[in-house]
């Protein structure tokens, strides 16, 4: 009887130290994963690099240089509209997820008498994509601080 009574106790000492130990490993995943935010690989955030990639993944790419932090796409027009076309250039500044971590460049060019135009951008569009890019980018933190 001594002896199931050992059992139980150190059965049950285990499971609150793994229960303990479960939060403290969530604190050091939180850790962890801030400091990758920071200090990455690529040598820009990596959850921006990441949220740009997704954003123009619908154009082709000419350019990519994760260390560099920066996407260009080749023009991509919208079959909706065959007479306009579009070209970015994303840039990630920095190793912080912050909102002035990411510059979208846009141009823009209309079919007019059989030749390309430039044209201009609206802000609110280049404004737009890089509103995206970081949504898209805290949803994909959120998701690895949850997991």
């Amino acid at each position: 009887m001594p002896r199931l009574l050992h059992i139980a106790l150190m059965t049950g000492l285990t499971l609150s130290l793994a229960a303990c130990g479960s939060d403290s490993g969530k604190k050091a995943r939180i850790k962890q994963d801030l400091a990758a935010s920071k200090v990455t690989q690529i040598g820009v955030n990596s959850y921006l690099w990441r949220a740009a990639l997704d954003t123009v993944s619908f154009m082709p790419l000419t350019q990519t240089d994760s260390n560099g932090g920066v996407i260009v796409t080749d023009w991509y027009a919208n079959p909706a509209t065959p007479a306009e076309r579009m070209k970015l250039t994303v840039t990630i500044l920095d190793q912080d997820l912050r909102a002035d971590a990411v510059r979208v460049a846009a141009s823009r060019q209309v079919y007019q008498g059989g030749q390309w135009l430039d044209a201009p951008v609206q802000a609110a569009t280049v404004q737009k994509l890089e509103e995206i890019i970081l949504s898209r980018a805290r949803d994909l933190r959120r998701g690895s601080i949850a997991g």
